[in-house]
């Protein structure tokens, strides 16, 4: 795996949000992959690289946050839309 590069701090709170709300999210990932799950949590290793807890059809998953390249409520009424994630790193 390559170096992770940290999401933007602004960027991360829409993260933080979604798992509040528990939000369901239309998810893109960088490698043009999209899926849809539930917003679960946020994880950090003890390596610093940080990902998003998501429960999907298949299961929960962990996305690595610098492989997702935008993020899309699919609640009514969300606090945000879609947020673009990919090139805005710190």
């Amino acid at each position: 795996m390559d170096d992770y590069q940290p999401l933007a701090c602004d960027l991360y709170d829409y993260l933080e949000i979604a798992c509040l709300h528990r939000y369901r999210l239309d998810i893109e990932l960088v490698d043009g992959a999209r899926l849809q799950g539930q917003a679960l949590n946020t994880e950090t290793t003890a390596s610093k690289e940080e990902f998003l807890l998501v429960r999907t059809a298949e299961g929960e998953q962990r996305l690595r946050m610098d492989r997702l390249l935008a993020i899309t409520p699919l609640d009514a009424g969300a606090s945000f839309g879609r947020v673009l994630l990919s090139g805005n790193r710190c």
